[in-house]
């Protein structure tokens, strides 16, 4: 059993728990993170990508609107390598009501919310695909952000100032001492799933920054004072950027309102329904549809577009009384911080919850605070005023950044994914400074395998770099290989049709007709492919079922192609 002391312990790896944990330790507490799986594995992974204006919450939740606009412009400054400067409209559709846009523009004029009405021909020459039926256009300062750059932004500035950063580690048991109004949480038990060495770390406060997941940590302690519940919504990306702005249906927050252009593909979100368990997320393909029909209400031909990828994502939502427990779409999107001692007589645990990612820094500074109140700690928050490594320049993303980088080191630095432009070097540096990384921690870093081959063609590079790196051997890098493979089939399975059928045949025909991977024997998965499997619902197929899904397959319900699988299956054969 390995001990540790610290004086805040931070369960949870997200962008609010790193921030709390990058606050902290920039306040001189010695500070200690638990993620059971890898950082920005969860909520902060699985979203749209939309650093808010606060333009979308100015009429449903203005509170939240003013927090998003007030934090927008810090974000972009202090990660400025994992934000794109996009800019954003709202539109008002052909079917939409123009009296909504009226209480739009005095919502954002009363949040702060920046907000300019353009002419429609002006709308249309920035952006030529919107639908030419549009009765309005807003620019507002909407932007694009890379939540796992961001998230391992912070935690690099975290280690700087002293934080011990543990993924993989999950808690087991929170330690509380005492009785009745005497209760204090004083450690927390963790269990290394890559290491297999349990862990109890004594601390003087534990913050719960577990997203949707809160509600089960805090019942470690006892505690009853918080609901926390799990609003799942599906996200697209189709294979380019149809639109340059993110584009918004101005219309109060519905289902599939928002596109983003991410990188060099574009995301469509979201849905919003109440689940049990955010272990278990389906991706429905009647989801995925409605996905498909809402853009192309936004951007006529949207549906003509080629679906990449799609995942769901899990909001941790604190429970709002005011609507129906089901009803998590109209629950506020506002943030939380509860001091249990206050709410229930349990000293040493704050939950925080709620919130949006462009509040991650607001959200960590009121979870700071309260930790400090607790303690009698008096020190200010200055994150906002330093930027985390590799924002020093304050030069934000640009989408034709690597494409630049590659024209320069072309010729002695391999390409292992021409999809995202991923050098072998960048590879190779990213394993010697996390050489317990999964292949899937590699790819939310770097981006292998999310272009338009979804890992078809450099997935096997990735893995055979490992065996040249010593880090397994050939039957460890099969194993790593079907890992990848089965998380890249769960955002692929519910959108085959059409175009794709064809290209998740030709990845299935490369792979298995070449390498024979899933006939290879099975052996023990290395470390560096424990990892869980990331939002898969109990009986979803995985890779191993392949063959019989793609020859069984039928276009999902709400898609109009005349493809089949077989077909496809056979032009790829012949």
């Amino acid at each position: 059993m390995r001990t540790m002391t610290a004086d805040v312990v931070v369960v949870g790896g997200g962008a609010t728990g790193v921030g709390v944990a990058r606050d902290a330790a920039m306040r001189g507490m010695r500070v200690v993170l638990l993620e059971r799986a890898d950082l920005a594995q969860g909520t902060s992974g699985r979203f749209h990508g939309l650093l808010h204006s606060g333009g979308r919450y100015v009429v449903s939740d203005p509170g939240s609107a003013r927090e998003c606009a007030e934090e927008n412009g810090i974000i972009a400054r202090i990660h400025a390598d994992a934000v794109e400067l996009t800019g954003g409209m709202f539109v008002v559709g052909p079917e939409d009501d123009l009296e909504f846009s009226d209480r739009f523009l005095v919502g954002a004029r009363e949040a702060g919310v920046a907000c300019e009405e353009l002419s429609l021909s002006e709308a249309l020459r920035q952006e030529p695909r919107l639908n030419p039926g549009i009765k309005r256009a807003f620019a507002v300062g909407d932007g694009a952000i890379d939540g796992w750059q961001m998230v391992w932004g912070a935690a690099r500035s975290a280690r700087e100032y002293g934080a011990t950063i543990l993924t993989y580690h999950e808690v087991t048991d929170l330690v509380v001492e005492g009785e009745g109004p005497d209760r204090r949480v004083v450690a927390v038990r963790a269990h290394g799933l890559k290491t297999g060495e349990d862990l109890t770390v004594s601390c003087a406060m534990v913050v719960n920054a577990a997203g949707p997941w809160g509600g089960k940590l805090a019942a470690m302690a006892g505690s009853e004072a918080v609901e926390i519940v799990a609003g799942a919504g599906i996200m697209v990306a189709v294979n380019h950027r149809i639109v340059n702005h993110v584009i918004n249906r101005c219309v109060r927050p519905s289902d599939g309102d928002i596109i983003v252009p991410d990188h060099t593909v574009s995301i469509i979100g979201t849905t919003d329904r109440r689940v049990p368990d955010p272990d278990h997320l389906a991706i429905p393909r009647e989801e995925v549809a409605q996905m498909l029909d809402a853009g192309e209400a936004l951007i006529p031909g949207f549906r003509q577009t080629r679906p990449l990828h799609a995942w769901v994502g899990a909001r941790p939502l604190v429970r709002d009384k005011r609507v129906a427990g089901t009803d998590t779409r109209h629950m506020s999107r506002g943030m939380t911080v509860l001091r249990h001692s206050e709410a229930e007589g349990l000293a040493g645990l704050v939950t925080v919850a709620g919130g949006k990612l462009t509040t991650y820094r607001l959200m960590a500074k009121n979870t700071v605070d309260a930790i400090c109140e607790e303690l009698g700690i008096n020190r200010p928050c200055t994150t906002a005023a330093e930027a985390v490594p590799g924002s020093e320049s304050g030069r934000n993303y640009r989408i034709t950044h690597r494409l630049a980088a590659r024209e320069k080191d072309r010729l002695e630095n391999q390409t292992i994914c021409e999809c995202e432009l991923v050098t072998r070097k960048m590879l190779t540096e990213l394993m010697d400074e996390q050489p317990d990384a999964s292949f899937d921690d590699l790819r939310r870093q770097l981006r292998i395998g999310m272009g338009p081959c979804q890992g078809g063609f450099c997935a096997a590079r990735v893995a055979g770099v490992h065996v040249c790196r010593g880090r397994v051997d050939a039957a460890g890098a099969t194993e790593l290989l079907r890992t990848f493979l089965r998380h890249r089939w769960i955002g692929l399975w519910s959108i085959i049709h059409g175009e794709q059928i064809r290209e998740t045949a030709l990845d299935f025909w490369m792979l298995q007709g070449t390498l024979d991977i899933e006939d290879l024997p099975t052996t023990a998965r290395p470390a560096a492919a424990a990892t869980p499997i990331e939002g898969a619902e109990d009986g979803e197929q995985l890779p191993e079922e392949l063959a019989a899904a793609l020859a069984a397959l039928d276009a999902p319900p709400g898609f109009d192609s005349g493809a089949t699988v077989g077909a496809a299956m056979e032009e790829v054969r012949a």
